[in-house]
């Protein structure tokens, strides 16, 4: 689905009012189901979440946390229930597996460390272990709570925060905030704006670490996009931070188009975008998750032209960040010990 404008409006618009009985239903349900005490696994979990729905930039954190461990002598493995992908698992991402199969943000991941795949996360981790990780990232899974995290960190979108602060559907909140702030040890803020301050300011308050980070498009891609006339299409969690990172780098997006979350293209949807960009003589660019669904279609002619846009976070105080996630890993082994 595409999020709607008015779960990141401030105030409660009428159709949230309206929904609100529905989203007290909701938060019931998923804050008791986040009060459950999951397993502990052979290894530390290290969780990367969100408080909402949509996209803040959990995946671009989860890779430069392993970055980061690989850095410290550690062997991550991220772990995904592969939203949207046909193989339940758990199985380990290879070469031979589609986003189609496991989903496009494990085929992103397992570019960079071994990745599992498996809507059961404790045999995911199980797997994980088995291969030869020494902790887990899981992309995702915050409000899930079969398994005992060693560090959570919920990954804040600046410009828009917790949005007008309800529950599913009257609002973003994947459980109430109360449940959610129980649950995490950091918020990890990306980029600037209002929203991103008041949540800091809740996580000052109630003794959370709070970090800092920002997007950074690839700096080669970004040049050759400067000055360019693109139609620029995505199916992510807030298509417009993407067409607003493009016209930032200089492109002129003539053509913006807004796909949901985690749309599923067709072969008609993908001629449309290629016959109206070459008609109007536009260069085409989607996010990496998109062409990754993208190339895992059957049938689907090749589109040479299309580009993709990447980005990694780049997180201000990094030394501190790193020794906050190491800290937590040595505090599991010392308890296990």
């Amino acid at each position: 689905m595409r999020a709607p404008a008015f779960w990141w409006r401030k105030a409660p618009s009428l159709v949230a009012c309206l929904l609100w009985p529905a989203s007290l239903i909701y938060g019931a349900v998923a804050a008791l189901r986040m009060a459950r005490r999951g397993v502990r696994a052979g290894l530390p979990i290290i969780c990367v979440g969100n408080f909402t729905a949509g996209g803040a930039g959990k995946t671009p954190t989860a890779l430069a946390i392993a970055a980061l461990l690989e850095e410290s002598g550690e062997s991550p493995a991220f772990l995904s229930r592969g939203y949207r992908g046909r193989l339940k698992g758990p199985v380990e991402v290879g070469p031979q597996h589609t986003a189609r199969d496991v989903g496009d943000e494990p085929r992103l991941l397992a570019a960079t460390a071994a990745t599992v795949v498996s809507a059961d996360r404790p045999s995911g981790a199980w797997l994980a272990h088995e291969i030869g990780a020494t902790t887990v990232i899981m992309d995702d899974g915050l409000q899930n709570p079969s398994l005992r995290k060693d560090c959570a960190i919920a990954v804040v979108d600046g410009a828009t925060g917790i949005g007008n602060g309800l529950c599913l559907p009257a609002g973003p909140l994947r459980a109430p905030m109360r449940a959610q702030w129980r649950k995490i040890d950091a918020v990890l803020i990306v980029g600037d704006g209002l929203a991103g301050e008041a949540v800091e300011d809740q996580a000052k308050r109630r003794s959370k670490r709070v970090f800092r980070a920002t997007l950074i498009p690839h700096e080669a891609a970004a040049k050759a996009l400067k000055g360019q006339k693109v139609l620029a299409f995505a199916g992510i969690g807030r298509p417009d931070k993407f067409f607003d990172t493009l016209r930032s780098l200089g492109a002129i997006v003539e053509e913006a188009r807004p796909f949901p979350d985690h749309h599923a293209y067709s072969i008609s949807d993908l001629a449309s975008l290629r016959e109206e960009a070459e008609k109007r003589g536009l260069t085409s660019v989607t996010t990496q998750k998109d062409l990754m669904r993208i190339q895992s279609l059957e049938g689907v002619p090749q589109w040479d032209a299309l580009q993709a846009l990447p980005v990694r976070l780049r997180i201000e105080d990094e030394a501190a960040f790193r020794n906050f996630i190491l800290r937590r890993i040595g505090q599991r082994r010392l308890k296990a010990s």
